[in-house]
C-alpha cells in the first residue's frame, strides 16, 4: 500500500472535524495531578548532579527510499557519526517494501532500532471501527511476528496531541492502544509510547493515568521535547506567562526534561526517551541568517543539556537526512505533506546531492565526547554562561558555551595555567591547535587528565555583556589586555591580529588629521588606513565630550565603544548590515568615560537616508538619480526585515541610515551609530516600530510620511490611523521643543549676545 494515498494532504485533514485528546477526563487527572503540588521540584531548571550517560544515549530518526544505494548511505553515515541507535517509523504497506528492506539490513548490522509503528491518517481517524481495529491487529501481528525478537523497543502513538497530524479521536487512541499493548507485551517486547509533542503536561499526566488505570501503561514514556519556539536551550519558555514572567517560573529544558521524568515515575513507568527533535531551519532562518550554523550550535547545546538533566535515558535526533531539518540535506527543497514528525516515511532526493551539514558534525563530536561519562555537575549555569562538567576514568571535560551573540573570555573564568594545559575540541570535532580567547555560543569541549583539579575564578558577567558575531568566515575573536587596556580584535590570523594590535592600540593611534575627520562633535570620528591593506581604510570612533549629568548615570553603562561594538555586532548576527566590527578598546578605572575606542571598517556609501528625504522636504523629485518611487518601497523592506528580526534600533535618524546606489537600480542600506540599539528574540512590538519610523521621517512631509508608513503598515495588515499618526506628531513636537529650547539653541542664544 503507498503511504502516499493513505495520508491526505494538510489541507483535506483541515476540512474533517477531529474531537481534540484533550479530554474533559485528561483535563481534570492534570489538574489534580498539579494542584496537588506534585509539579513543584526544587532547582529543577538546574541539572540533577552525579550521574551517567548512558553509552547508547544519542540517536537518530532515519529512513530510505526506493533506491537501495540509499540504504548504504544511511548505514555508512551512521557509522560515521558512531550511533547505533535508530528509531524507524514504520506503517501499513511497508512490508515487504522499502522501509522493510533497510529494517533488515539495520537489524543485521546490529542496530538497535526503536521501530516506531504508524497508523496512516485516515486509519488513525477511522479507529472506533471494528474493521480498521482488526486491519489494526493483523499488521502489528505481521509486523512483531517478523521482526520483534530482533528490536530493541516497538512505539506506538504518533504526535497524538496534534490532531490534525496523528487523526485519532480520543476512543480511537485508546483502542489502538489496547490492541497493540496486548500484541507487543505477548510477544515480551518493550513498549515505548504513546508520543507525545513538546511540554504539555496535561497529557503526560491524564493520559498515563487513563493508562495505569487500565493496566496498559508503557515499559518507556516518549515525549519528543521540543524547545524551538523559546530558539535556545537555555532559555525560560516565553510562551509560558510570555517574556517578561518566563524566568519566573524558569521552564527550560531541563526543567521540562525534569518535570516529564517526574510525571513518568509518579504514574510507575521507569523511563521516559525523547524520540525525536529537531530545530527546523525555515524557523531559525525568520531572526537569523546562519541557519545552518545555528542548528548545529542548537543541537549540541540541547544534546548536553538534555544528557544534563539525568532526566532522559535516550535523546533522538529527528530526521537524519531532510532538507528543511536533517543533520544531511538531502537536496530537493522539498517537504511531505504530513509532518516529518509525526511520520518520517521515506527520504527524498538523489544520494549524489546528498550533503552533511555543520549539525551532522556537531552530533557526531557530541556523541564522540559526552555518552559513557558521568556528569560532575554545572560549574556555571547563570548570565548567559554554560559550563558543565563530565568525566570518565582518564579525563575530565568541560563543555562550555555563552547563549546566542554573546562572548565571554576564557581568562574571566579559568586559570591561565589550566587553560594552557587543556586540549580543546570544537563544536564539530576538530581539535584546536590555539587556546581560544573567548567562549561563545559554538560550544568548545576542554579536556584534562582526571588527576588535575581545575577550580574556576569568581563568576563574571560575560565579559561585561559582550556581544559577538560568532559565525564569521575565517575569522576568530581574541582578547587583549594589558595593564592599561583591555579590549576585543577579530583577525584571521595571528599574524593579522598581531598588525592590528600594533596600529589600533589607543597609544599608537595618532590625532586626527582635518581631512580624515568624518565628525567632531560629542564623538569624534575619523578614518585611518586599514593596516591589513593600507588601500583600505577604517573608521575610529572616541568620545570626546560629555555633560555632567552623562557622566554621572554612565557611570554604570558600558562604555561608548562596547555599545557600539556590541550593537554592530548584534545587528550582522541577525543579518542586518552594519559597517563591520574590528576592534574595541577601553582602558581600565577610566572615570572620564572618554578613554574608550571603537574601530570599525570604512562603509563607501553614496548618501544618507536624511539627505535624500531633506532633498524631497525642499520640493526635489529624484536625489542623485533615486525617486520616492523607488527608495520608499526598497527602504520600507529592509525596515520591516529589521524589526522582524528584533532590532529596535532606538536611534533610527536618517542620518544613521546609509545608501549605496547598486546595478539594476537595487538598493544597499547600513546602519551607523548603533550604540543604542536594544535586541529581542522576537519581532518587536508595533509601538516600538513606530518609535523607529518617527525618527526616520522627520525630514519628510506629511504626505510622503503618508506614503511611506502605510507602505509599511499595510505589511502587517495595518492602516495609517490616527492611532499611528500620533507618535508622529509627539515627535515633531518633542524636535520642535528642543530646537527652540535645547543645548544648541541656548549656546546659540549666548553667542548672539
Amino acid at each position: 500500500m503507498d503511504t502516499a494515498l493513505t495520508e491526505p494532504p494538510l489541507k483535506q485533514q483541515a476540512r474533517r472535524p477531529q474531537p481534540s485528546m484533550l479530554t474533559w477526563e485528561v483535563i481534570r487527572k492534570g489538574l489534580s495531578y498539579i494542584l496537588k503540588g506534585k509539579m513543584v521540584l526544587a532547582d529543577s531548571h538546574l541539572p540533577l548532579l552525579g550521574h551517567d550517560i548512558p553509552a547508547d544515549f544519542a540517536g537518530v530518526g532515519v529512513a530510505t527510499s526506493g533506491d537501495a544505494k540509499v540504504d548504504d548511505y544511511v548505514l555508512a553515515r551512521l557509522q560515521e557519526l558512531g550511533l547505533h541507535q535508530v528509531r524507524l517509523d514504520f506503517s501499513y504497506g511497508d512490508l515487504g517494501q522499502d522501509a522493510a528492506r533497510f529494517l533488515d539490513k539495520l537489524l543485521q548490522q546490529g542496530f538497535s532500532v526503536l521501530l516506531h509503528i504508524v497508523q496512516p491518517f485516515e486509519a488513525a481517524m477511522e479507529m472506533e471501527q471494528e474493521s480498521q481495529q482488526a486491519a489494526w491487529q493483523a499488521f502489528l501481528q505481521q509486523v512483531l511476528d517478523t521482526y520483534g525478537s530482533g528490536l530493541s523497543m516497538v512505539e506506538i502513538g504518533s504526535t497524538i496531541n496534534r490532531k490534525r497530524w496523528a487523526g485519532y479521536t480520543p476512543a480511537g487512541f485508546f483502542k489502538a492502544w489496547a490492541i497493540a499493548h496486548h500484541e507487543v507485551r505477548k510477544r515480551g517486547i518493550k513498549l515505548a509510547g504513546p508520543n507525545i509533542s513538546d511540554f504539555e503536561p496535561l497529557y503526560n499526566i491524564g493520559l498515563l493515568n487513563i493508562l495505569q488505570e487500565r493496566g496498559q501503561l508503557p515499559d518507556v514514556h516518549t515525549n519528543n521535547l521540543f524547545c524551538e519556539r523559546s530558539t535556545e536551550p537555555e532559555r525560560y519558555d516565553h510562551r509560558i506567562l510570555k517574556y517578561r514572567q518566563a524566568t519566573a517560573l524558569k521552564f527550560n529544558l531541563v526543567k521540562k526534561a525534569r518535570l516529564l521524568q517526574k510525571i513518568t515515575r509518579d504514574h510507575q513507568v521507569k523511563e521516559m526517551i525523547s524520540p525525536s527533535a529537531f530545530w527546523t531551519l525555515p524557523r531559525i532562518l525568520r531572526l537569523l541568517p546562519d541557519g545552518e550554523q545555528k542548528q548545529a550550535d542548537y543541537l549540541s547545546r540541547y544534546m548536553i543539556l538534555c544528557a544534563a538533566s539525568g532526566a532522559l535515558r535516550q535523546t533522538f535526533w529527528g530526521p537524519l537526512i531532510c532538507h528543511r531539518e536533517g543533520l544531511i540535506d538531502d537536496g530537493s527543497e522539498s517537504y511531505p505533506a504530513l509532518e516529518r514528525i509525526t511520520h518520517y516515511a521515506s527520504v527524498t532526493g538523489q544520494v549524489a546531492d546528498f550533503r552533511p551539514r555543520p549539525s551532522f558534525y556537531a552530533m557526531k563530536t557530541f556523541n564522540h565526547m559526552i555518552p559513557s561519562r558521568h556528569y560532575v555537575g554545572p560549574l556555571r549555569s547563570s548570565h548567559g554562561l554554560e559550563i558543565h562538567a563530565f568525566r570518565d576514568g582518564n579525563t575530565l571535560l568541560h563543555a562550555v558555551w555563552t547563549t546566542n551573540g554573546k562572548g565571554t573570555v576564557m581568562a574571566d573564568h579559568y586559570r591561565i595555567d589550566d587553560l594552557q594545559a587543556a586540549e580543546y575540541t570544537s563544536r564539530d570535532g576538530e581539535t584546536l591547535s590555539a587556546m581560544p580567547g573567548l567562549a561563545s555560543e559554538s560550544p568548545i569541549y576542554l579536556t584534562w587528565p582526571v588527576t588535575r583539579n581545575i577550580t574556576l575564578k569568581k563568576e563574571k558577567t560575560l565579559f561585561d555583556n559582550l556581544s559577538i558575531q560568532r559565525h564569521l568566515e575565517n575569522k576568530h575573536h581574541h582578547a587583549y589586555t594589558d595593564e592599561s587596556w583591555s579590549g576585543i580584535y577579530v583577525a584571521a590570523s595571528q599574524h593579522e591580529g598581531d598588525l592590528l594590535v600594533q596600529a589600533l592600540h589607543p597609544s599608537r593611534l595618532s590625532k586626527p588629521a582635518k581631512d580624515a575627520i568624518l565628525r567632531k562633535a560629542r564623538n569624534a570620528i575619523w578614518t585611518i588606513p586599514d593596516p591589513r591593506d593600507p588601500s583600505r581604510k577604517l573608521v575610529v570612533k572616541q568620545p570626546v565630550k560629555m555633560h555632567v549629568h552623562k557622566k554621572l548615570f554612565d557611570q554604570f553603562k558600558l562604555s561608548k565603544a562596547k555599545r557600539s561594538w556590541n550593537g554592530s555586532n548584534e545587528l550582522l548576527r541577525r543579518g542586518i548590515e552594519a559597517a563591520t566590527p574590528i576592534a574595541y578598546f577601553e582602558k581600565r578605572n577610566d572615570r572620564s568615560l572618554l578613554e574608550n575606542y571603537y574601530i570599525c571598517e570604512f562603509v563607501p556609501t553614496d548618501f544618507s537616508i536624511r539627505d535624500i528625504f531633506a532633498a524631497f522636504n525642499d520640493g526635489v523629485r529624484e536625489y542623485q538619480g533615486v525617486t520616492a518611487a523607488e527608495i520608499y518601497p526598497q527602504l520600507t523592506r529592509y525596515l520591516l526585515n529589521m524589526h522582524a528580526r528584533g532590532v529596535f534600533f532606538r536611534d533610527l535618524s536618517g542620518g544613521n541610515i546609509l545608501v549605496t546606489k547598486r546595478e539594476n537600480g537595487e538598493l544597499g542600506f547600513s546602519l551607523i551609530d548603533t550604540n543604542r540599539a536594544h535586541f529581542f528574540n522576537h519581532a518587536i512590538p508595533l509601538s516600538k516600530r513606530l518609535a523607529d519610523l518617527t525618527r526616520v521621517c522627520i525630514k519628510l512631509p506629511w504626505e510622503s510620511r503618508r506614503e511611506l508608513v502605510g507602505m509599511y503598515l499595510s505589511a502587517l495588515n495595518q492602516e495609517f490611523s490616527w492611532r499611528q499618526r500620533l507618535p508622529f506628531h509627539l515627535y515633531d513636537v518633542k524636535v520642535g521643543l528642543k530646537k527652540r529650547m535645547g543645548r544648541k539653541a541656548i549656546s546659540r542664544l549666548f553667542k548672539k549676545k
